[in-house]
């Protein structure tokens, strides 16, 4: 009997480490599949992430380029309002303001009426050298609108210095406007005795 005992024990022990096994082997494969699952979940995932970060960069080199030619239109634009922008110079009337600008103009040389015009009896003739004191004649030319052509000329009719000029009355203005030959008027235009008076003031301090 003790030994029927014995057997029926033996084979209950024995179906239960064959149930402990298929459990565990069922386990496993539960497992198994739980993990291949989450695997392409994952997958999956990181996937659609790689996707919407590839999508952002394309939109950011997108949006890089047309800020870029955004850029080179406006800068375009401003190089060709430039010019427009520019101030218009104003005309420089006072005597040092004269003096400032350059010397020898070609403006300055170009005749206002035909040479052939004779000079009009008018205003009083002002005193004049035969040749410049000590033989040393001033530089008109830094006196604005008188060139080389209009020195040469103011030598020949006896004015040499800049005193000269800056002593000329009214009279004596209108009689050398009068006699500039083909330059007619330009003391007056050109304020020469303001500007004489400025240049002879500096070389006498």
């Amino acid at each position: 009997m003790f030994r029927g005992w014995g057997f029926l024990l033996g084979e209950i022990w024995a179906l239960i480490a064959l149930a402990a096994l298929l459990g565990l082997f069922v386990g496993w494969l539960i497992w198994a599949r739980r993990g291949r699952t989450t695997s392409a979940a994952s997958q999956d995932e990181m996937g659609r992430l790689r996707a919407e970060l590839t999508a952002c960069q394309a939109k950011d080199r997108n949006a890089a380029a047309r800020i870029d030619a955004l850029e080179a239109e406006l800068a375009a634009a401003r190089h060709q309002a430039a010019p427009a922008a520019e101030p218009a110079a104003q005309p420089e009337t006072a005597p040092a303001a004269v003096l400032a600008a350059p010397r020898a103009e070609a403006i300055a040389e170009t005749p206002d009426e035909p040479a052939s015009e004779p000079a009009q009896a008018v205003g009083t003739r002002p005193a004049r050298l035969d040749a410049p004191r000590d033989g040393a004649a001033d530089d008109l030319k830094r006196i604005k609108g008188i060139g080389p052509k209009l020195e040469l000329l103011c030598n020949r009719l006896g004015f040499w210095h800049f005193d000269q000029i800056a002593n000329w009355t009214d009279a004596e203005i209108a009689w050398v406007d009068a006699n500039l030959e083909a330059f007619k008027g330009r003391v007056t235009r050109d304020h020469w005795v303001a500007q004489a008076r400025v240049l002879a003031a500096e070389a006498q301090g």
